[in-house]
């Protein structure tokens, strides 16, 4: 990614390889939640453990524009 870095590979030697070990932690825990999410007994596959929708879900209020109401 960063070939003939000098700065880049100086902070490689100080800290590790930090974006690399980001994406391995990323790609991780991506598989993770796949499993998860894929699986029977996850929250809402269950009879009764849906959970109630939130006050509010279904509507939303639209803003007002600025300048005068309509009557």
């Amino acid at each position: 990614m960063f070939q003939d870095s000098p700065i880049y590979d100086r902070l490689v030697a100080e800290c590790g390889d930090v974006p690399t070990q980001v994406r391995r932690e990323a790609e991780r825990v991506n598989r993770e939640l796949e499993v998860v999410l894929r699986s029977p007994h996850a929250p809402g596959h269950l009879p009764g453990t849906e959970r109630p929708p939130s006050p509010g879900a279904g509507w939303q209020r639209t803003a007002l524009l600025p300048g005068p109401r309509p009557a």
